[in-house]
């Protein structure tokens, strides 16, 4: 589904139309196809366990570890690659394209969440890596790094878009609004706040010291 691209106040990225709108997803379409592709991915690791279905211990071991190795890869990836600082104009325009476009226009709806043709390709990529480690069972560590990317992606979302008024909520919001609007050098966790602090890149102030 091709999300309309046209709003006075949002970022051009692509001249091409068909480009744009690949850029752009809605909360509507995010969640319908989460909605369909994480229990697809859970059903393929259940056929891919065999007749006897899988072991709970070790299918929920599995997930588990795949959600935690999300949450790693979400703060390399913002931290390393989203703020990757080049001299090289085709690296700083990829970095643009890819994050640097949402410190522009940081509460733009459309571009608040990874469009498909990205997440989706990425996630494939990470699969054929979890079945070369594990085999079929890499299918279980996959839906647990996936299920922590929806989290994220999510949590990304209603930072920029909602109010947050409970108390969980207000930390996530702060957290990231910090990275926003005071330092783009820390709080470069959005689901996973505590990998801030063991890294040393948590910021603990509303004002950075000049």
């Amino acid at each position: 589904m091709l999300t309309p691209v046209s709003s006075p106040s949002r970022i051009r990225l692509f001249k091409s139309e068909r480009l744009e709108s690949l850029t752009l997803i809605s909360p509507r379409t995010f969640v319908l196809s989460w909605s369909v592709m994480l229990p697809l991915i859970a059903l393929v690791g259940w056929q891919g366990a065999g007749r006897h279905g899988p072991e709970p211990l070790a299918t929920a071991g599995l997930i588990a570890a795949g959600l935690f190795v999300w949450t790693l890869f979400e703060y390399a990836m913002h931290r390393w690659l989203f703020h990757w600082e080049s001299d090289v104009p085709m690296v700083r325009w990829f970095v643009y394209l890819i994050h640097g476009n949402h410190h522009a226009s940081p509460n733009d709806p459309l571009r608040g969440l990874m469009p498909l043709p990205v997440s989706v390709s990425v996630g494939s990529l990470i699969w054929l890596a979890c079945l070369a480690l594990m085999g079929a069972k890499g299918t279980w560590l996959l839906l647990g790094f996936m299920t922590g990317y929806v989290l994220y992606d999510a949590v990304h979302f209603a930072c920029h878009q909602w109010q947050m008024r409970g108390r969980i909520g207000r930390m996530f919001k702060r957290h990231h609004m910090r990275h926003h609007y005071v330092g783009e050098d820390g709080n470069f966790a959005i689901s996973a706040l505590f990998w801030d602090r063991i890294f040393g890149s948590r910021i603990r102030s509303l004002k950075r010291e000049a």
